[in-house]
């Protein structure tokens, strides 16, 4: 190929280059569409990557170490994603120190404790069951209580000598409602003598599960940290250190590069220092929105607050499907499928009701979400 044609194709951006479709995120920081976009500093910091070599245990530790300093905690580590973090955790928790299980976690019989409580309201698919993520690091998944309710009686009743950990989902998709918080799963677990796991992928507090008694703790680097695609372990040292241990185990299959290590530490040193966007900011960007979706026939629209206790607002979007002559799914699905990809929360379509998160979607992107919905209600067969 000449230089002429490689100068021309750098031109051609890559959504032109493979065909790629135009997406207005509105469902959040979702791994589906691509989790977030990180700002220029932390692209610095990954391209910086890219450009240099390191001695990656020395480049692991030291950002770990570094991490561990910003957020007040015994010690850190970066792990590919989220996932990741849960399967090495639990591998971590039933490996401990053994070389020989370390490297034979799968295929060697042993007796090492290898069950994994948790509150059967956690069992939840997140895009991914979280039981897959468990049995990855070698767990096998214990249920304790109800799917509307766990306590903490019935959390420790699920104990046995078979348990390696417990672990608690601090997620949306799990039930909110007669749940123990984390502070007294951590106290059950210190009970027993036994590690506490909380996954708070997307959650945006880095430190108060671990102040609350949380062993480890595990974040997306790419959610709320707005980070490049990796993960964040925090706890106590011991454990931290099994985990990095699964480097030379499982890890192996899910191994962070550096530009990635290099592109969260920046992330996360810039989160802690950020001002962050309050849910009152949030509802002042979304208002003339709503105020325009509410003129809509059939289209009701309003404030609504994360399930999960974050301060984030959203606005819910209900539909009368009677007057409309449609059902939300389709709605949901004929905006997917439209020119331009527009994706929404949908977790409650079977109720006729949607939610736009506004805190990647432009104010021109948030008036073209309008037109190319009363566009299609308007066509509507």
């Amino acid at each position: 190929m000449s230089s002429d044609a490689l100068s021309d194709n750098n031109t051609v951006s890559p959504h032109e280059k493979y065909r790629l479709k135009q997406v207005i995120n509105a469902s959040g920081r979702m791994t589906i569409l691509g989790v977030s976009t990180p700002e220029p500093a932390v692209a610095a910091a990954v391209e910086y990557g890219l450009g240099h070599f390191f001695e990656m245990k020395d480049l692991v530790l030291k950002t770990g170490a570094y991490i561990a300093g910003l957020l007040n905690v015994e010690d850190a580590v970066i792990v590919s994603c989220a996932s990741a973090g849960i399967a090495q955790s639990v591998a971590a928790v039933i490996v401990k120190e053994s070389d020989h299980l370390l490297v034979n976690l799968h295929s060697a019989a042993h007796q090492e404790p290898d069950e994994i409580v948790l509150p059967k309201g956690h069992n939840v698919n997140y895009g991914a069951p979280v039981g897959t993520m468990v049995a990855l690091g070698g767990g096998k998944v214990v249920e304790a209580g109800y799917a509307n309710e766990c306590s903490a009686a019935q959390l420790a009743a699920a104990i046995t000598p078979r348990t390696a950990a417990l672990l608690y989902i601090k997620s949306h998709h799990s039930v909110q409602k007669s749940m123990l918080t984390v502070a007294e799963a951590a106290e059950v677990a210190h009970r027993h003598q036994l590690p506490l796991i909380v996954d708070a992928a997307a959650e945006e507090d880095l430190t108060c599960y671990y102040q609350m008694g949380a062993d480890l703790v595990i974040y997306s680097g790419a959610k709320a940290l707005e980070g490049p695609s990796s993960g964040l372990v925090i706890g106590r040292a011991t454990y931290v250190a099994w985990v990095r241990r699964q480097s030379e185990g499982i890890g192996r299959a899910m191994k962070v590069g550096k530009e990635g290590i290099l592109g969260l530490t920046e992330a996360i040193e810039r989160y802690v220092h950020r001002v962050p966007v309050s849910g009152q900011q949030l509802v002042e960007k979304m208002t003339p929105f709503i105020e325009r979706l509410n003129t809509l026939p059939g289209v009701t629209a309003r404030v609504v607050w994360d399930s999960a206790g974050r301060d984030i607002a959203r606005t819910e979007i209900a539909f009368d499907e009677a007057a409309l002559g449609l059902r939300t799914g389709e709605i949901v699905q004929r905006l997917k499928t439209g020119k331009i990809a527009i994706y929404f929360r949908g977790y409650r379509a079977n109720e006729g009701k949607i939610e736009v998160d506004v805190r990647s979607v432009t104010p021109e992107q948030l008036t073209t979400l309008y037109t190319c919905l009363a566009t299609l209600l308007e066509k509507r067969p």
